[in-house]
């Protein structure tokens, strides 16, 4: 638009001087069309070519809502303010200046084109409509003095350029309020996305201690008060007995100390540190003073990534823990087996076994729904296998990343 309006200040200052050289009303002219050109230069001085808020209304969106604008007139709950008054004293310099200029000389008239834009921009809509309206008329006027015959064009173009230009000008401000209100929604939609992501990583982190606490801590103290019940049960009358779950249970806790201590520094097994192998802390692995534990590995063992030895491990503890819990078990095997895309851990007792999953009161039922969380994190299957009176068998099979 600024472009345009130059160009055609310029054209109708050349078109005059070719026509009317030398007439006593070209100095006025020239000095009027200089006056224009710095009158309408100083409009981003002062804002004239940004809209005001106040005039343009508000954009509401909300949950249920939608997107509504509603246009509020100036004045009308609110005062225009500083800003505002500089654009329409500006606006009503330059609209003075090009009036008196056409009067002088009828040729500077469509240079009122970009002062449509500029009127439906800076102010309220029905004043613009109307400002532009008087446009229209004067560059009409204009028209007529400049013919020499009746032409119905002069009467219909201006008019027609005036409503193209009000029609577009409106368009394109309906279209950037939708797409100023489509970005608000994508902004809120964003904020509410990164927080929904926040809690659901919070709950994912929640979730993955009270497991990683369920699989050390817990099954360390219950093993300790078997331990400890035991030795008060045997105590007057098989002390040796009674010493030796004493010092079962102190070393079990011992154990769990340094459990502790690694959950609090980074969250890894301790039965996994100082370079000891997946393989390793299954082998060390016990379920209790009752219950003979054997571990046995298949394949050739390749490096796991870390998540999944922990992984592992934990369901291999989560494992004998219900073992010596509820299945009775004298006896349990691990077997460890790399199966090249795979690696699968079995765990098998000769317990009672059960048609379903028992249910557990309010200090248990952890065990089988964090192996299965484990065993989904790493996007693998679990199978159970139980058969009452004839043991159960656990198999997690997680896949493996080609190494190739």
């Amino acid at each position: 638009m600024h472009a345009a309006f130059f160009l055609l200040l310029g054209a109708s200052v050349a078109r005059f001087l070719l026509r009317h050289p030398g007439e006593p009303r070209t100095p006025w002219v020239l000095a009027l069309s200089i006056a224009l050109a710095l009158l309408y230069v100083l409009g981003p001085v002062v804002g004239a070519t940004t809209a005001a808020p106040v005039d343009r209304g508000t954009t509401r969106t909300g949950p249920g809502t939608g997107t509504a604008t509603a246009a509020r007139p100036p004045g009308r709950g609110r005062r225009a303010t500083g800003p505002t008054l500089r654009r329409r004293a500006w606006l009503g310099l330059v609209v003075a200046t090009w009036v008196v200029l056409v009067v002088l000389a009828p040729s500077f008239a469509w240079c009122a084109v970009p002062l449509f834009f500029t009127a439906l921009r800076t102010l309220p809509p029905r004043a613009a409509i109307v400002l532009v309206a008087l446009l229209t008329v004067f560059v009409v006027a204009a028209q007529v003095r400049l013919s020499t015959a009746f032409d119905p064009n002069l009467f219909l173009a201006p008019p027609a350029v005036a409503a193209l230009a009000t029609a577009v000008f409106v368009h394109m401000e309906r279209q950037t309020q939708a797409q100023r209100a489509l970005i608000d929604d994508l902004i809120r939609t964003r904020r509410e996305l990164a927080a929904t992501e926040r809690r659901e990583g919070t709950l994912a982190e929640r979730q993955r201690l009270s497991m990683e606490i369920h699989d050390t801590l817990a099954q360390h103290l219950s093993s300790q008060q078997m331990l400890l019940q035991a030795a008060d049960r045997t105590w007057e009358s098989d002390p040796g007995t009674a010493r030796a779950h004493v010092r079962t249970a102190t070393g079990i806790a011992a154990r769990g100390l340094a459990e502790a201590r690694r959950l609090v520094h980074d969250l890894a097994p301790a039965e996994l540190a100082n370079g000891a192998g997946l393989a390793d802390a299954l082998r060390a692995l016990d379920a209790g003073p009752d219950i003979t534990v054997r571990f046995h590995l298949e394949g050739t063992a390749a490096p796991l990534p870390d998540r999944a030895e922990s992984a592992l491990l934990r369901i291999a503890q989560g494992a004998l823990s219900n073992i010596r819990e509820h299945s009775g078990a004298r006896t349990a095997a691990l077997t460890l087996s790399f199966l090249g895309d795979q690696v699968v851990l079995d765990i098998a007792d000769d317990g009672d076994g059960f048609t379903q999953p028992r249910s557990a009161g309010p200090d248990r039922g952890h065990g089988l729904p964090a192996i299965r969380a484990r065993v989904r994190q790493l996007g693998g299957t679990l199978t159970i296998e139980s058969t009452p009176g004839e043991g159960t068998v656990l198999s997690a099979s997680i896949p493996l990343e080609p190494t190739g």
